[in-house]
Parts: C-alpha cells; sequence; structure tokens
C-alpha cells in the first residue's frame, strides 16, 4: 500500500494541541521533517504532524495490536512496515481523551528510548 501527499503545509492546529499538550515538560524542541513538523522530547523524536496525521512514535511491541484500530497506519519504508512509527488519522484523535491517550503513548516510549548520539 502506498501513500502518496505533496509537498503540502502542515496541520497547524494540530501542531498548537501538541504544544499545548507537551508545554509542561521540559526539553522539547520542534523539528521540520517526515514532510511536517516533528516534537522532539529530551533530544528523541516523540511525536510528528504531517498533513492532518499524527505521526506516533511508540513502543514497537505495541504496534500490531494498535494498527488494527481504524484510522492508523504504518510508516512504511522501501515497502516495510516500520514497527513503533504509527500515522493516526484526525477521526481517531478528535477528542481530547483520545488526543492525549496517543500523546501519552508517545510520551511513555521517550521515555524508555535512548537518544542517536550525533555524529
Amino acid at each position: 500500500m502506498h501513500y502518496f501527499y505533496p509537498m503540502a503545509a502542515y496541520n497547524e492546529k494540530l501542531v498548537d494541541r501538541i504544544r499545548e499538550a507537551l508545554a509542561d515538560i521540559r526539553r522539547v524542541k520542534e523539528k521540520k521533517m517526515f514532510r511536517g513538523l516533528c516534537f522532539m522530547v529530551n533530544g528523541k523524536m516523540c511525536v510528528c504532524v504531517s498533513h492532518d496525521e499524527m505521526m506516533c512514535r511508540i513502543d514497537p511491541e505495541k504496534s500490531d495490536d494498535l494498527l488494527e484500530t481504524n484510522g492508523c497506519r504504518p510508516m512504511m519504508r522501501n515497502d516495510k512496515m516500520i514497527r513503533g512509527y504509527i500515522y493516526v488519522s484526525e477521526e481517531r484523535y478528535k477528542s481530547r481523551k483520545d488526543f492525549m491517550y496517543w500523546i501519552e503513548l508517545c510520551l511513555a516510549f521517550n521515555k524508555k528510548v535512548k537518544a542517536v548520539k550525533k555524529k
């Protein structure tokens, strides 16, 4: 399955929701990548906005179960699924409760994963 999106602006309202959700967390930086805007927490990619989707970096052990949820799709590279990276459509994060569920999954995994050392 291939997804093609022309270069387009990312959803600014979603970016603002994520900024607000991460406002009380130290060491958050924003970085343009994945055709959107990523939020780095403690030097590690945590959650991104790509078009109208959230790209969530989560525990790879939870990927398969979450991908069975409507409105979720895997991140693909060279026709291979990248475990631990899930695109979540707007239908899955409309309510505050659902939105915070995804943010909390991202933050929980962010605490476990090690930062990549810069070369």
